[in-house]
């Protein structure tokens, strides 16, 4: 709608790209454009990333799936929540979302929260390095959800390993306490 209502007409807009399927619209009606002119005080935009928060919110919190369309007016106030003078009621609708992009918008909602943490690390190639690591994540709560153990790249000294580890964290302030941790228990994080 913003070409449109800055046009003054209905504008067409080739190809939307939007997850939004419910709201993704080529062009507006001339009869719904009249009525949002004349009912709607003001039109806001969200962008894909703030659809992807307020759809993660709204499963994780409230226990609601809604559909990506259906899920904009929490990421509107999402957005910018010292524009609304409450009270404020969003109305969610539809739950008509595909499963494998419902898992997509969760996983990269959950990366932009920090919610995933990837660290690299190299180690003594030792029997049970591997195991004294886990336990220093195990300590800070870092749940492991993938291990790649290298131990015979040419990179490597020869009684070196590499760890890559990706693991879920509960955010942003949980990551800088498993790199502390890690720090602290003698490891060089190295990506």
């Amino acid at each position: 709608f913003p070409p449109s209502l800055a046009a003054g007409h209905p504008v067409a807009v080739d190809n939307p790209a939007t997850m939004a399927d419910g709201i993704k619209v080529g062009r507006p009606g001339d009869v719904p454009f009249r009525i949002i002119g004349d009912l709607v005080d003001e039109v806001r935009t969200v962008t894909e990333d703030e659809l992807a928060t307020a759809l993660l919110l709204c499963l994780e919190r409230a226990k609601l799936v809604v559909e990506p369309a259906g899920a904009s007016p929490v990421a509107a106030l999402l957005s910018d929540p010292g524009a609304f003078e409450g009270p404020v009621v969003a109305v969610l609708s539809g739950g008509n979302v595909d499963p494998v992009l419902l898992q997509r918008v969760l996983r990269h909602g959950m990366a932009a929260q920090g919610r995933y943490l990837a660290v690299r690390l190299r180690l003594t190639d030792r029997p049970g390095a591997l195991a004294t690591l886990l336990g220093v994540l195990s300590v800070v709560d870092a749940n492991v959800l993938d291990v790649s153990h290298v131990r015979t790249d040419p990179r490597l000294g020869l009684t070196e390993a590499e760890v890559e580890l990706h693991l879920e964290t509960k955010g942003t302030a949980h990551c800088v306490e498993v790199g502390q941790a890690l720090r602290e228990a003698g490891y060089t994080v190295i990506g």
